[in-house]
């Protein structure tokens, strides 16, 4: 879960322009570090070319935490 952790911290952060250090496993995408909408496509996005996977986006849109999005693409992998 840690390297996960790790690349989806670093996208969050580059997509958002925000310090890596201030993301969490209990960081809220939109409660927390501010994302809008448009944000969380782009980070499923992200995701999905750096790892190679295809995330489905009904469950995307149920991600509300870091932990969600990490447990998620684990399943993926």
């Amino acid at each position: 879960m840690e390297d996960i952790f790790t690349r989806v911290r670093a996208v969050t952060a580059r997509i958002l322009r925000i310090d890596a250090g201030k993301i969490d496993l209990d960081s809220r995408f939109r409660a927390d570090l501010g994302a809008d909408s448009i944000n969380l496509i782009e980070i499923a996005m992200a995701m999905e070319q750096e790892l190679d996977i295809t995330l489905d986006d009904d469950e995307v849109a149920n991600i509300v935490t870091v932990r969600d999005a990490v447990r998620h693409i684990e399943k993926h992998i």
